[in-house]
């Protein structure tokens, strides 16, 4: 087993978190598959290596679907987490079929490409106002006054929760995701655990209102499917809200600020868009890819796999290093340089195969929305002081981003 021992990748180390890819870089020279002791998984860094694992049935987001923990070689997780890990495991991301097939089917009534091109005049203006707010003030928290705001809006509109409800929501999802990190500390594990329950809890009134007196929103529209092999149990129900909550806004909101903090650092490309605002489809394409906000997916081997000749056993757990495959130079040529012109450039910031990101064409639009708006309005939008990055790894993001409006 090759053990890292001799590497630069440490993802509780602030030198990587703040800037992994020359690592990354020496880990894809070192081989295809190498084992990681401190967090007992196996990472995989090159791009055709992860883009063909996403697609391989013969690993799985979970494995309770076939396994007990005890056939599986597995501890069960806490009693005392039993609140987050009853939320978490009941989602699509961390269902496999035919639950997972179920459940996406439902959910995916609302991301149709009809649906999605419906929302995008209420997208446009939210991120608007959000923007003409922050041009009004002289500037502000990047982060703060529209990257957080937008999407949480979006998602909160077509969950159908009232706006004076909608406080906790980022809070909440900022302490569950928490427990998404490598080997996350028990004060950690205990505020997801809390946000878990207050959120599931929520979630579980607002079900019964909706029963009550349905709307024409998302949730409505789950309690009303009539197919007895599509109906969601209210767990499943609760699950796939926060899901859609917690995915539909942490790539948002990190893509954003990551995405801004990159075209500060490269005013060459940051000029070019503002000359060029047909740019942007391609820029946001080229800015997920060259600071991605997912940095790390994981899998488990339901049955053995081989990369590059190494036998990975069942029971062991495959990291997948987005944020390096992203880099890949035998797929993106001088992928550490931003070019917001890329044309040919197959990131994998949104995953793949049956658990690719269903909510990417409305994070497609959110994206484009607050790009257009901030160039728009702001044409000479500048960096007000140096960001802090978040100390986490595997969700990759800044604390804030400060800017004053030129």
């Amino acid at each position: 087993m090759a053990v890292l021992d001799d590497l630069a990748f440490d993802p509780w180390d602030p030198a990587f978190v703040a800037d992994p890819y020359p690592a990354y870089a020496e880990l894809r020279a070192r081989g295809r598959a190498r084992y990681y002791e401190p967090t007992d998984q196996w990472l995989v860094a090159h791009h055709a290596d992860v883009s063909a694992l996403l697609r391989d049935r013969r690993l799985g987001r979970t494995y309770q679907h076939r396994f007990t923990h005890e056939e599986f070689g597995r501890t069960a997780p806490p009693p005392e987490h039993e609140p987050f890990h009853t939320l978490n495991d009941h989602g699509m991301l961390d269902l496999e079929p035919p639950d997972h097939t179920r459940i996406r089917r439902l959910v995916s009534k609302a991301f149709t490409p009809r649906t999605v091109e419906r929302l995008k005049p209420y997208v446009e203006g939210l991120a608007d106002g959000l923007v003409s707010a922050l041009v009004d003030a002289g500037g502000g928290d990047l982060l703060r006054d529209v990257a957080e705001p937008l999407p949480v809006a979006v998602i909160a509109e077509m969950l159908g929760i009232p706006e004076a409800d909608r406080a906790p929501l980022r809070p909440w999802s900022a302490d569950i995701c928490g427990m998404y990190e490598l080997n996350p500390p028990q004060e950690t594990a205990r505020r997801a655990v809390r946000a878990s329950a207050e959120f599931s809890d929520y979630l579980r009134d607002l079900i019964a209102a909706r029963r009550r007196n349905p709307g024409d929103d998302l949730i409505s529209g789950l309690i009303a499917a009539h197919d007895e092999d599509d109906r969601l149990t209210e767990q499943e129900m609760i699950s796939t809200c926060v899901l859609l909550l917690n995915a539909g806004h942490e790539a948002t909101v990190n893509s954003t600020v990551n995405g801004w903090w990159a075209l500060f650092r490269n005013p060459g490309q940051l000029a070019a868009l503002r000359a060029d605002h047909s740019l942007i489809p391609t820029a946001i394409e080229e800015l997920m890819r060259y600071d991605t906000p997912l940095q790390l997916f994981e899998r488990w081997v339901l049955d053995e796999i081989e990369i590059d000749g190494r036998v990975i056993p069942r029971g062991a757990e495959i990291a997948m290093l987005f944020g390096s495959a992203n880099h890949d130079p035998a797929v993106f040529a001088d992928p550490s340089r931003l070019d917001l012109t890329r044309r040919d450039n197959p990131h994998i910031s949104f995953s793949a195969g049956i658990h690719y990101c269903i909510g990417a064409p409305l994070a497609r639009i959110e994206l484009a929305a607050s790009m257009r708006a901030l160039l728009e309005k702001a044409p000479g939008l500048r960096l007000a002081a140096e960001p802090r990055r978040k100390p986490n790894f595997v969700i990759r993001g800044l604390e804030g981003l400060a800017v004053e409006v030129g």
